[in-house]
C-alpha cells in the first residue's frame, strides 16, 4: 500500500492542513486550466473559454487570441450572432489538424464576416476609463492597436498538476509542458497512473480522458489488455462550417510513413442540403490519405462540410 500526502486549503480562516491518503494505486485526473500569456494585462482584463458563457453583458467587439478549435469555434458563433468577432494567430490554424483542411476553414470564415490577424501577437492589453480594452500587438511588418469590448485568450492550456508534489513522488514530468509523461497512462512510478489532459502525447478532449479511465479500470482490474489508442479518435471542430477528422493529418502520416508510401485522395464535393439554397461551390472538401506499404489502408479521413461530425462517425468505426 502506498501513501500520498497532499495539502488541502480550507474557507476562511484560510489554513492549509495535510491528509495522508493509502491506496494501492493512484490515478491523476486533475485536468487543464487556461493558459494566459505573461504580457501586461492578460489575466488583469481578458477571459478565456471557460468564462465567456458567463459573461452578465453582451460580449460586443471581441477578440480573440488564438488559433486553437476554441478559438476559432467562439469567434464563429458570435459572427453567428451578429457580433464583431476577430481572432489573432500567430503562425497557423489549428495546430496539430490537417493544415490544408484548417485554412479552409479560416478562408470560410473570413468570407464569412470573421476578421483575422495574422501572423500577429499581443504585446500589452490595458483598460480604458470608457472600459473598453486597448490590444496592442505586432505582426512582422509593424506594431498596432485596437480597441475591443472582450477579449479572450485561446492559446492553450496547462496541466493542473502544480502542487500534487509529482517531483517528490519521482513522477517523471516534460520539462517544457509540465504534462506527465506515461505509457499505457502507467507514469515513472508504477503505482501511480495519468489519464486525460495531463499526459505527454494524449488529445485534451473530455471523452478521449474518460474512455482512457475505463480501459485504464479494467486493465487493472478486469483482466483486459485493451490499451487506449490516441490516433484513431474521431473529433469535430465545430466551426461555422464543421470539420470532422479521424487518424493522421497529411503532414502527420508522411513524417510517421514517409512521403513515398502516402498516396491522397481528395475532392470538393456538395452536400444535398446545399443544392437547393444554390450554396456556393467548392467550399466543402474530403480527404483520404492512404499508406500505400501496408495494403493502401487508410490511416486517415478528413472532411469540412454541413454535419462533418455526424458523418465521420461511421467512417470512423470503419477505421478502427
Amino acid at each position: 500500500m502506498y501513501t500520498w500526502t497532499n495539502k488541502w486549503f480550507l474557507p476562511p480562516p484560510f489554513q492549509f492542513i495535510e491528509r495522508n491518503v493509502t491506496a494501492r494505486r493512484f490515478v491523476i485526473a486533475t485536468g487543464g486550466r487556461p493558459r494566459y500569456p505573461d504580457i501586461p494585462g492578460a489575466k488583469e482584463y481578458c477571459i478565456s473559454s471557460d468564462d465567456l458563457f458567463w459573461k452578465p453583458d453582451a460580449p460586443g467587439k471581441s477578440l480573440f487570441v488564438g488559433a486553437s478549435y476554441v478559438a476559432l469555434e467562439c469567434a464563429g458563433f458570435l459572427t453567428g450572432l451578429g457580433y464583431d468577432a476577430t481572432v489573432m494567430v500567430r503562425s497557423i490554424l489549428l495546430r496539430g489538424y490537417d493544415q490544408q483542411m484548417s485554412e479552409l476553414i479560416g478562408k470560410y470564415m473570413e468570407e464569412h464576416g470573421t476578421k483575422f490577424i495574422r501572423p500577429a501577437e499581443p504585446t500589452k492589453i490595458e483598460k480604458l476609463e470608457s472600459g473598453k480594452l486597448r490590444v496592442h500587438y505586432k505582426t512582422d511588418k509593424e506594431t498596432a492597436f485596437d480597441d475591443f469590448d472582450t477579449v479572450l485568450f485561446a492559446v492553450g492550456r496547462d496541466p493542473d498538476v502544480k502542487g500534487l508534489g509529482l517531483d517528490k513522488a519521482g513522477v517523471k514530468v516534460n520539462d517544457k509542458s509540465h504534462k506527465i509523461i506515461v505509457r499505457q497512462e502507467q507514469t515513472s512510478v508504477p503505482h501511480i497512473y495519468a489519464v486525460g489532459d495531463i499526459i505527454e502525447g494524449g488529445l485534451e478532449l473530455t471523452p478521449v480522458a474518460i474512455q482512457a479511465g475505463r480501459l485504464l479500470a479494467r486493465r487493472l482490474y478486469g483482466g483486459s489488455t485493451i490499451p487506449m489508442d490516441y490516433v484513431f479518435v474521431p473529433t469535430t471542430v465545430f466551426t461555422p462550417i464543421e470539420y470532422g477528422a479521424c487518424g493522421y493529418s497529411e503532414e502527420d502520416a508522411i513524417a510517421k510513413f514517409g512521403e513515398c508510401n502516402i498516396e491522397v485522395f481528395h475532392s470538393f464535393f456538395k452536400p444535398l442540403e446545399w443544392t437547393v439554397p444554390h450554396r456556393p461551390e467548392n467550399e466543402c472538401y474530403a480527404k483520404m490519405v492512404v499508406n500505400k506499404d501496408d495494403f493502401s489502408r487508410v490511416v486517415g479521413l478528413h472532411i469540412v462540410g454541413p454535419n462533418a461530425g455526424e458523418v465521420m462517425q461511421g467512417y470512423a468505426v470503419a477505421l478502427k
